[in-house]
């Protein structure tokens, strides 16, 4: 039988790395969504203030894009609205369904598996 020895030092660094690729991988996506233009905009404070990466559990396996405005959810989950096209070309309701089930759905784990090689060569 071959000996398997867990080198605590090792897995540390494996997991701070893994999550580090996690948060980039959820920055990445969020700035691809405000490049696309498709977050609605009035002053640009959802998109670009209220808007951002919760990486406070990276380590657990977990990041979130948040958006933290009243006007969020009612803009998102009725894309039947009229939404202004002056200054985000795009704007449309439910702006994240094409990652969630739609054309980019593989995506995100594409961009991990970049961001993951990336920060553990030197490791593994």
């Amino acid at each position: 039988m071959a000996a398997t020895t867990l080198q605590a030092e090792v897995l540390d660094r494996l997991k701070a790395a893994l999550a580090q690729a996690l948060t980039e991988t959820a920055e990445e996506i969020l700035r691809v969504e405000r490049a696309d233009a498709v977050i609605p905009m009035d002053t640009g404070r959802l998109q670009n203030e209220q808007t951002c990466v919760d990486s406070a559990h990276a380590r657990d396996g977990t990041v979130q894009i948040v958006t933290d405005a009243p006007q969020a959810a009612r803009l998102y989950f009725h894309p039947d609205y009229h939404f202004r096209h002056d200054k985000n070309a795009n704007a449309r309701g439910e702006w994240w369904e094409p990652w969630i089930t739609g054309s980019r759905r593989n995506e995100p784990a594409a961009l991990f598996a970049a961001f993951a090689r990336k920060h553990t060569k030197e490791i593994l």
